[in-house]
Parts: structure tokens; C-alpha cells; sequence
């Protein structure tokens, strides 16, 4: 995907702009991360060792959807072309979630074995981590192909919302860890 204002030949420029699209992304990431933790687990298996939330629920979902875009004004064009994206990118996630099962449970059989074979354990934590990488970049990927989908007006409120959000959620959290029983 080619974005013009990264494309400019100066190069102060060329950096603001490629900040700017770095702390947007940084910034929907820790929002779907917040929006992520904030909802119940729905009824389906635990990820596990090794899983990934993008193999089985499709993280981006709760900013990318619903309340969310109706809050930053997205059309009815840009919902559908957002969650064609994210559900492209959920469908993947899950084929590899799926595929990574086999993995996983011969790291468990592994440690199990009466002895441990640490080149063969080391082996499959290689391969579940390339599983992770993949799935992290492909999260990136359709952010990044969503966000283009909105305008950067959009893209501001989005971020403001979620970091407002992420604020709450904090709060939340430290006042949980205070009311909490010590011991």
C-alpha cells in the first residue's frame, strides 16, 4: 500500500509524517489493547500456550466497529471496507491459531518426556515465536490498511477516543489494585 504523504522527498517532512503514522498505530494498538482486556473472555477456549488473540477473536474488532466508528462519523462505505479488512485478518489469524495447535501440544508432550530434549524445545519455541511475529505484523498490516480507510480526522478522534478510554481503564485498574484485600 503506497501513502503519499510518506513519499515526499524532504526529508524533516518525510519524518513528521512517518511519526505521525507510527504514533497512530501505536496509539489504535494500545486502544485495542485496552478495549481488548476491558471485555469479558466470550465463551470459547483459552488461549493457551503460545495462542494469540488474533487467532481467536480478532482484537482489532471493538475500535474498528460498532459504537467506535459511528463516534468518529464513518460511513457506511468505510464500516464495510473495515470489516472486510479485519475479518480478512481474523480468518487468517485463525487458520494460523489452528495450525500452531499441533505445535503447541508437542511443547507440552515435550515437557512431559521423563527427559527433555532442550535442541527439539528450542526448535518449536522458534516456530511458535515466527508464528507470533507473523501475527503481530498481520495485526500491523490491518491497522494500517483500516486507518487508511479513514480520514485523519477521523483518525484523531479515533486515537483521542481510545486514549481516553485507555485513561479510564487505568484508573480503574489502580483503584482495583487499592480496594483489593493485601494477603
Amino acid at each position: 500500500m503506497k501513502f503519499p504523504c510518506l513519499q515526499t522527498r524532504r526529508a524533516g517532512l518525510d519524518a513528521c509524517r512517518l511519526l505521525l503514522a507510527a504514533t497512530v498505530a501505536v496509539a489504535l494498538s494500545g486502544a485495542l489493547a485496552a478495549a481488548a482486556q476491558a471485555q469479558p473472555m466470550p465463551d470459547r477456549a483459552h488461549h493457551g500456550m503460545g495462542g494469540h488473540a488474533m487467532g481467536s477473536g480478532g482484537e482489532a474488532g471493538p475500535m474498528m466497529r460498532g459504537r467506535m466508528l459511528d463516534a468518529v462519523g464513518a460511513s457506511a462505505d468505510q464500516k464495510a471496507r473495515i470489516h472486510d479488512i479485519m475479518a480478512r485478518a481474523h480468518d487468517e489469524g485463525r487458520a494460523q491459531h489452528d495450525s500452531e495447535r499441533g505445535l503447541r501440544q508437542q511443547m507440552l508432550a515435550l515437557m512431559a518426556a521423563p527427559r527433555i530434549d532442550a535442541a527439539a524445545a528450542e526448535d518449536l519455541r522458534q516456530k511458535l515465536q515466527a508464528g507470533r511475529d507473523a501475527a503481530s505484523k498481520r495485526h500491523l498490516q490491518a491497522l494500517l490498511d483500516a486507518s487508511a480507510v479513514l480520514t485523519p480526522e477521523q483518525r484523531q478522534k479515533m486515537a483521542d477516543t481510545a486514549r481516553s478510554h485507555q485513561e479510564m481503564m487505568q484508573r480503574h485498574q489502580q483503584e482495583r489494585r487499592t480496594l483489593a484485600p493485601k494477603g
